[in-house]
């Protein structure tokens, strides 16, 4: 594939991520603000901070390695041994669902459940949705490298359209309920989600003569599980040593990503209902990041890493991909800047308005507008991270990610992890590039 296809199918990917994330966010936000109405704070802080949390930490520590490590290098490679790799993230999750699952029934302490019923019901349902999201896998990372961006974009709008559906009808309907409402919406959101990947896959290999399955590395269905290869290994040892490392910074980021939450959960510093208001100016806050910067993100990670290959030095690899992979991220990093400093200074000015607009009094008074203006200028740092993050982990080698993660594990911080590698970004390809760039 030539890699002025490769940017643009990465860019109409990212493109296809931020209007995923507009729609998601607007729903979300809607949600919210209709929920307050019918549900109390304690609901929404059990939700949205406790269940999350356990249902995000088992999807990142399951899969996130294996992710990053299966879609670096080019597609021409040994599909099965990939795919082999990908499916062990069901018993991962598996172990990590019914792991996490024990400390949040067991450890942390238990809502009332006279005010939060329903909650073992929905640790069990949470786990058990992260479990079904990661069948899936074999099926997301195959589109990923073959740039399925519309089939991304449909199961993902399809999921959650569909949730945030049942979850009004059952709050309007039996608020009752309480935690079963969320916990049927989250089952169906992962459900739909896989079936999305599963007859997508499965209408399209069976029609042989089509340019794009032509282009799959499978041709039935049966590929796509797990096989003994009779001459070779059961998965790729360089792939499977890449995810360890990846693993390995994956465990740490996670911890540094929903730190907060963390506290909040293990340590009781905030009771549920406080819980509840500070997860909604926290998703206002990181609204930019998680609209703008996640999807670019993740789609020009899959950029770097097919242009870029992984174990050679700059000087070794073809130079007009050095040059475009210089092009790409001097841009990235421009933009990200320019967008960055635009919410540092309106969201100042604003951050009062927006909370009073949004939910009342109950978010505009006391510390919410001071919390959101913080987040304003953290936004300005993952402005710069995310895009040096996405470059850095598609070009480094094993040992180098290794080196990495020790490195943020010292700095203890998501933000130094620019003053650490930012650097490193242009001694590692500046020097040969910057005179061979595409007129």
């Amino acid at each position: 594939m030539r890699i002025q296809e490769v940017l643009g199918q990465a860019a109409r990917q990212a493109s296809s991520g931020l209007l995923l994330q507009v729609l998601f966010r607007l729903i979300t936000f809607v949600l919210n603000a209709f929920i307050l109405r019918f549900l109390s704070k304690e609901i929404i802080g059990i939700v949205n901070v406790r269940l999350t949390l356990l249902y995000s930490t088992t999807i990142f520590l399951a899969r996130e390695a294996f992710r990053r490590a299966c879609l670096s290098g080019s597609t021409q490679r040994n599909w099965s041994q990939t795919i082999n790799l990908l499916w062990l993230t069901v018993p991962l999750g598996v172990f990590w669902s019914l792991f996490l699952g024990w400390v949040w029934l067991q450890l942390l302490e238990v809502p009332d459940p006279n005010v939060i019923p329903h909650y073992g019901t929905g640790v069990v349902v949470f786990g058990l949705s992260a479990v079904v999201e990661l069948v899936g896998e074999p099926f997301w990372v195959l589109a990923q490298a073959h740039m399925f961006v519309k089939l991304k974009m449909v199961a993902e709008s399809l999921s959650v359209i569909l949730k945030s559906v049942l979850t009004a009808c059952l709050v309007l309907w039996l608020p009752h309920w309480g935690l079963h409402i969320f916990s049927l919406a989250q089952l169906l959101f992962t459900a739909v989600l896989v079936l999305c990947y599963v007859i997508y896959f499965k209408k399209l290999l069976g029609f042989p003569k089509s340019n794009k399955q032509q282009s799959l590395p499978v041709s039935r269905m049966t590929d796509l599980l797990p096989s003994i290869p009779r001459s070779r290994e059961f998965v790729n040892w360089k792939e499977a040593k890449l995810t360890w490392s990846f693993f390995k910074q994956s465990f740490l980021k996670q911890i540094l990503t929903e730190g907060e939450r963390y506290v909040m959960t293990f340590l009781n510093v905030l009771n549920f209902g406080d819980q509840g208001v500070y997860d909604i100016v926290n998703n206002l806050g990181s609204l930019v990041a998680r609209l703008i910067f996640h999807p670019i993100e993740e789609s020009f990670y899959v950029f770097f890493a097919k242009v870029l290959e992984r174990e050679k030095d700059a000087t070794l690899q073809k130079q007009e991909d050095i040059a475009v992979a210089t092009m790409v991220l001097e841009s990235l990093l421009k933009l990200a800047l320019l967008v960055g400093l635009t919410i540092t200074v309106f969201g100042f000015a604003y951050s009062q308005l927006a909370l009073d607009l949004y939910g009342g009094t109950i978010l505009s008074s006391g510390s919410g507008p001071v919390l959101l203006r913080s987040y304003c200028l953290y936004v300005l740092l993952l402005a710069i991270n995310g895009v040096t993050e996405c470059f850095t982990f598609a070009a480094m080698s094993k040992e180098q990610v290794d080196r990495c993660s020790c490195a943020a594990s010292r700095a203890g911080w998501p933000g130094w992890h620019t003053l650490l590698w930012g650097p490193s970004v242009w001694e590692r390809l500046s020097g040969q590039c910057f005179s061979q760039r595409p007129s």
